[in-house]
Order: structure tokens, then sequence, then C-alpha cells
């Protein structure tokens, strides 16, 4: 390979809320569609958000596990586009000052053999923000739209580029579901579209500092997924840049079925959005009365775990690679 690859990740993760983010509409995954909606998330004229505070607070524990700052005041903003399963024409968003900033989360790389611990390494973040999912376009040869899930709770984490192979994102990943489901976060079930992953893909000569034009991967539905997706798009560019080809910033669709990757649309830009603080909802403030209780309450992390299992009880890896990962497992044990 004459080519680094760098990869960044958006992951959405949808909060086990046991309502909406800005409703009192419940939401539930495989009700009829159509039957969980309210005026609110059909954003009919007159009505009025209401937040969420149980989904404030998933949010916060999420960024104190990930040793993210939480900044004293965030804010909601209105992110604007219209597509058919968005019936407001705007999402509600967190733009210039989400919940949680920085943080990492740690991952551990396959190692030499199964009984050998791999390497472990801290993957940086950017952001953890919190928002209101769209509905869903189910394409069967008509298009057809239902608006259960649009307005859940919903987090999206948002790596640096600080990811350099398929197996990292994988890692990542692997890693980052564990944690939700310790903590309470979330089931994290990818089948479901309770986890969804957008991959973020360059390539520079190796050696060098610069990034190349990135390449945003769509339509990833599984964790195997993302990888093969990475390995396709890493081997695509690579070929297209010894070509002497440019690389075009654009989003591109994931086919997991034929293993392959087809163009959507160039990449819009965050001006294309136009965000504005949302005029319904105040800004929020974070105090120490609100972070405490929720810093007593978060839960051993998982390599934690697995090292004080190693320690205290004596077990062999190949033993705690596979209680960690498994948070009821090792509550029996």
């Amino acid at each position: 390979m004459k080519y680094e690859a760098v990869i960044g990740l958006e992951v959405h993760i949808q909060l086990n809320t046991r309502t909406k983010m800005f409703s009192r509409a419940p939401y539930k995954y495989g009700a009829p569609p159509n039957t969980l909606t309210d005026p609110i998330v059909m954003g009919l004229p007159g009505t009025l958000p209401i937040m969420n505070k149980d989904a404030v607070m998933k949010t916060l524990k999420t960024g104190l596990m990930f040793d993210c700052q939480i900044p004293e005041i965030c804010k909601w903003d209105r992110k604007n586009y219209f597509y058919p399963d968005l019936p407001k024409g705007y999402q509600i968003s967190q733009n210039n000052q989400p919940l949680c900033l920085g943080g990492f989360i740690e991952i551990e790389l396959p190692g030499p053999s199964r009984n050998i611990m791999g390497k472990h390494r801290k993957i940086k973040l950017t952001r953890i923000h919190l928002e209101e999912d769209a509905g869903k376009l189910i394409h069967n040869g008509d298009s057809l739209v239902d608006y259960n899930r649009a307005g859940a709770s919903l987090i999206e984490i948002v790596t640096e580029p600080d990811l350099f192979s398929a197996d990292e994102a994988f890692a990542f990943l692997t890693s980052l579901r564990i944690h939700m489901l310790y903590a309470g976060i979330s089931d994290c079930d990818m089948e479901k579209g309770q986890m969804r992953c957008d991959a973020n893909i360059s390539l520079r000569p190796i050696g060098s500092s610069t990034l190349g034009t990135k390449v945003e991967l769509k339509n990833l539905n599984s964790i195997s997924g993302v990888r093969n997706g990475i390995e396709y798009e890493i081997k695509r560019q690579a070929k297209h840049l010894d070509e002497g080809n440019k690389i075009i910033q654009e989003t591109r669709k994931w086919n997991a079925d034929e293993g392959f990757s087809s163009s959507m649309r160039t990449k819009e830009m965050a001006h294309d959005y136009r965000y504005f603080p949302d005029p319904d909802l105040m800004p929020v403030k974070i105090t120490s009365n609100i972070l405490d209780p929720i810093k007593q309450d978060l839960p051993e992390r998982p390599f934690d775990k697995q090292i004080r299992f190693f320690s205290q009880y004596d077990l062999p890896f190949t033993i705690t690679s596979v209680l960690y990962p498994d948070f009821k497992l090792c509550n029996f044990f």
C-alpha cells in the first residue's frame, strides 16, 4: 500500500427512553406503521416541543463514561432540510453547543492468538450531541413512509479522524456497543436501527500529515458491514488515485448484498442546513447537582472489569474475553 487510510465515524444510537425526544408519544420498534405519532411529532401548527429529561440524563451519562467535557450550557438548533420522512421540514439537533465535547473510547484489536490480549488504543471523540430521529422510508415497489421513528431520542457520537483501518472501525463499534449495554443506554441492535453508522474515509500518501478528500459511506447496517464497506472504499479510492484521478467529496451508498458502493450525492456542507437556535427551546444549564448523581451511577467500564477479573480471580484471557462483553453474564459470574 502506498496510501494510509484515515477514518472518522458518525454513530447514531437510539436511547431507550419511554417517550420521544420532544413529545409524550411512545416509541417501540415493530409497532404498526404510523401509530406512534402525535401533533408534535407531525409538526402541526400550534404545537410546541417539550424536552425529554431522561434523554438528557442518559446523554450526560454516556459523556461521563467516555471522559467527555460537559459544558455548563448547551442549546438546541434547527437543522433544516427537506426529506419525506422529516415531517416538520427540520430536525431539532445541537450544532455548536452540544452536551458533550472531546473524550475517548478504548478499543481492543485482536491479539496474535486467541489466548493473548491484543493491543488497546483510545480513539478520540469530537463530540456527542442529542437530537430527534427522522422517520423511515420503505421502498418495496412503491415508496412508503413510516413516522413511528420520527422524533425518537437519538445521540450522535462523532469521532476525530483517528481510525486507520477497517479492523479498528470494527473494534470501535464493538466496544461502543458493549459500553452502551453496560450503562443501560441502548440495546444497540443494528437490525432494529438502534445503532447506525456512517463512515468518512480518505486516503493520503504514507508519511503525509495532510488529510485527503473524504468520502462518506452510508447504509452500513451491521458492524461487519461497516468493516466490509470501509475495506472496499479503501481499495476503490486507492485504485482511483493510482489511475491519476481526483477523489470527489461525495456520499456513497453501500450495497451489502453485492459488495460495492455507488454514488448518492455530492456532500452537503454545514451551511446547507441553515442552522439557527430553536426559538421554542431554552438553553440547558448543567450543574454539579445534575452531574454528581450520574457519576455515582456509572458502571465499571468493560475493559476495567476484564482486567479486574484477570487479576482478582486469576482467570485466563480466554475466559475474561468471553465474560466482559456480556454484562448479564458478568453479573451472574
